[in-house]
């Protein structure tokens, strides 16, 4: 009888070692995700609606493209606005140089 019992103990034991073993530590449970990690992450559909690198280039070589027809289109406004700058200039001497003439005119009569 005793020697049963024994043998019941000694395979109790073994048991309940085997189960220590396979239980997880405090610092096992503490790496592990919690709800709010799990809700947090992607999904499939997430990852792929996000942009790949190929996406990212095709739009980065958009943009400079546009960047560059922009700032052709800046420096022809303001190269046309230059020459008209000068036009209007060159008529305000004009005007002056009338306006001298004219008043010589008067002042001769």
């Amino acid at each position: 009888m005793d020697d049963k019992m024994f043998d019941l103990l000694e395979k109790m034991y073994i048991e309940m070692q085997e189960l220590k073993q396979n239980m997880a530590t405090k610092q096992d449970i503490s790496n592990m995700a919690t709800k709010r990690d799990i809700a947090n992450m992607a999904t499939k559909q997430d990852i792929s609606n996000m942009a790949t690198r190929q996406d990212i280039v095709r739009l980065e070589d958009k943009m400079d493209t546009n960047f560059k027809a922009l700032y052709d289109g800046y420096t022809l406004t303001y190269e046309k606005l230059s020459a008209l700058e000068d036009k209007v200039d060159k008529l305000s001497i004009k005007v002056e140089n009338q306006n001298v003439e004219i008043k010589v005119i008067k002042a001769a009569k």
